[in-house]
This record gives structure tokens, sequence and C-alpha cells, in this order.
């Protein structure tokens, strides 16, 4: 059974960088999406259900390796080039659980497809580079793009902690990238809407 959770976005909420997650700026609650392992992926020939206005990804149903695909597509999302992990490395520290996504097996990349279109999405990022969040609408063009400027790993001399959080917020957002050149990259509670 999913696990769906009222859960308040506080670090949205208090951020300066906050998106406006509705048209008259009220605060708007989201749900925590788990993975359901006794049900089927959700059908994309068939009616999409109704979406809540915002989803939080919790990884923490996920196991440990576990490719990431089509996991969450009952959510509307589908991932590319990702693998959940409990990092063992200090570096790469999660946001919250013990289980976040890595980019692999290409280092460096992961992307997120949408089924409709979205909004905003935000994550949380680790990495040992510059990493660049690309939004692109059904055309893949670019749309907008937000950047982690430098490394943020947990225990370097870095200036921005790790797990920053990028936002990208557009009209038609249908897919997003994150990344990295030559470098291992983190990303933990994808939320969009």
């Amino acid at each position: 059974m999913v696990n769906s959770l009222v859960y308040p976005w506080e670090s949205f909420k208090d951020s300066p960088r906050s998106p406006s997650l509705d048209r008259t700026n009220n605060w708007v609650e989201g749900v925590v999406a788990r993975v359901d392992r006794d049900r089927a992926p959700y059908d994309t020939q068939t009616t999409l259900p109704e979406f809540p206005d915002c989803v939080r990804l919790d990884f923490e149903d996920l196991e440990r390796f576990e490719v990431v695909r089509d996991q969450f597509l009952r959510w509307g999302i589908e991932f590319d080039n990702a693998i959940a992990v409990c990092p063992s490395n200090p570096a790469y520290p999660t946001h919250s659980g013990e289980i976040l996504l890595m980019g692999a097996p290409q280092g460096g990349f992961l992307e997120m497809k949408f089924t409709r279109a979205v909004e905003f999405v935000s994550a949380f990022v680790t990495s040992c580079r510059i990493v660049a969040m690309s939004a692109y609408n059904d055309l893949g063009q670019t749309l907008t793009r937000a950047e982690l400027p430098s490394a943020n790993l947990a225990g370097s001399d870095s200036a921005i902690p790790p797990n920053y959080q990028l936002i990208v917020k557009a009209p038609n957002i249908y897919r997003v990238t994150f990344y990295a050149i030559d470098a291992q990259l983190t990303v933990d509670d994808i939320s969009f809407g």
C-alpha cells in the first residue's frame, strides 16, 4: 500500500528562493509518495489520475542499489540514469532518511521526465563539482536553469553546505536534467507540482 501523507514543506516556505506554489501565493501542502510494491506501475495508456498540487518523493522504500526508472510513474515521473543508494561516503549525506538517488551508471548525470507538465521542480543536491539543473519543455527547448555554483561535499571547506536546494520554475516543464562534468552527484527529496 502506498503511504500518502500530508507534508508541510517548511524548507520551501521559509526559503528566500521559495517557488510560488499556486496562483494565489497561498501555501500548498503536498503528498509524500512512496513506492508501492504491491501494485503494478501506472499504465500511461489510460486516463491520468488527479494529481496533488505538489508531490515530494520519499526514496526510503527503495532497495539499496535499485535502478530507479518507473517506480514513481503513478505520480507522473520517470527517471533515467538513477540508482538508489545509502551513501557510504560521509561527504554525500542524505537530506532526510537513509536513501537518496545517485546519477549512475553514467556519473554526473540524472534525468527526470514528467507525463504531464509541471511548473516547478526542487531537489537537494550534493556534488564534488558545479551542477546544472535544467528544465525543458515537450519540444526539448530549455526553459530555465539553476546551478550549484561549486562543490558542496560535507566536511569540505566549501561555503555551500551539502544538500543545496536547487529549484527550477517555468510553465510546461516536461523534463529536468542534473549534470556535473566528470563528477558524482546525489539528489534527495525531489519535489514537483
